[in-house]
């Protein structure tokens, strides 16, 4: 937990300030904008040449294998880890480059880690003590809504009392982005759901962006509006989900080699089955050609066929 401190009143979190007369207004920083950021550890890049920018006022979902770079892109986000090449900004600072700079940032690691020996009242009271910005009645209001006992010590919680604790003491520093490293892999169905509720809930009310790394696709579908695909260190894919959707369309039809296709739709991905072919294809126009079926994707499809793509690169 990290200094905090509140938007002025009337202005949303991560709002500009407003353009005295005669200035232009001022734009709202990116998210996340990095350029050609890398992480090596000796000789293994876990993270390379990433050129991303996160536009804010999104909740973001970050999809990639074990050991695609998800946790270090995130950590080099919150600035507890040093670029190797490359530059990342966070809302428009250097990441943890001074109270200002960590009281915008919440983050919930991937074990979302509280403190065992301590109880709830006193990880709320902590909370208030490191956190000027700190929000008393947002964060006791949660923990009654979830009916979890003051007295009780952390290390007594369930998992996923544990997770929903540390995703209240993120919020209630009211920050403009919330980092979330995997934070429901270990929970049970009955808990995530709980937890993506009161995260949905938060979003809303306090015009959060969020950053958040997850395996769990179906989640991801239920709660993001902006998608990247993180394979091997580099970004294969990234935007807002109805674009990509919009732009991505299963063809099936007679068999036909990918190459023949033109030159405004990529291939994707490509199987053949006797004499049909099935194509993934990206592309800012209708497929006109009468010989296929052409049929929508969901983010499962299109994050599954990127993932095979690299796979098979």
């Amino acid at each position: 937990m990290t200094a905090g401190s509140a938007a002025p009143e009337g202005r949303p979190p991560g709002t500009p300030p407003a353009a005295a007369p005669g200035e232009l207004p001022r734009r709202t920083p990116p998210a996340l904008d990095a350029r050609g950021l890398g992480k090596r550890y000796g000789r293994r890049w876990a993270l390379a040449d990433c050129t991303l920018t996160i536009p804010a006022g999104h909740v973001v979902g970050l999809v990639g294998p074990n050991g695609a770079g998800k946790t270090t892109l995130l950590n080099l986000a919150t600035g507890m880890l040093e670029p190797t090449t490359g530059t990342v900004e966070v809302l428009g600072g250097a990441p943890a480059s001074g109270a200002d700079q960590l009281a915008k940032v919440g983050y919930v690691a991937q074990d979302t880690p509280v403190y065992a020996g301590l109880t709830v009242a006193e990880h709320l009271r902590l909370g208030a003590e490191l956190n000027p910005g700190w929000d008393d009645e947002l964060a006791r209001g949660r923990i009654e809504r979830l009916g979890l006992d003051q007295k009780l010590k952390a290390a007594k919680l369930s998992g996923g009392q544990r997770a929903q604790l540390a995703l209240t003491l993120a919020i209630a520093k009211r920050p403009e982005l919330l980092i979330l490293d995997e934070p429901i892999a270990r929970l049970d169905p009955l808990a995530r759901r709980e937890f993506l509720q009161l995260l949905m809930e938060a979003t809303a009310e306090q015009e959060l962006t969020v950053l958040m790394s997850s395996h769990l696709i179906a989640d991801l579908e239920r709660t993001c509006d902006y998608l990247i695909v993180l394979v091997a260190g580099r970004v294969v894919l990234a935007g807002q989900v109805d674009d990509l959707l919009a732009s991505h369309h299963l063809l099936t039809g007679p068999r036909r080699d990918p190459a023949t296709l033109p030159a405004d739709q990529q291939v994707i991905t490509a199987s053949h089955v006797g004499r049909q072919s099935s194509l993934l294809v990206r592309t800012d126009k209708p497929v006109h050609d009468p010989a296929w079926t052409v049929a929508n994707v969901d983010i499962e499809d299109l994050v599954l066929a990127y993932l095979s793509r690299a796979a098979s690169a």
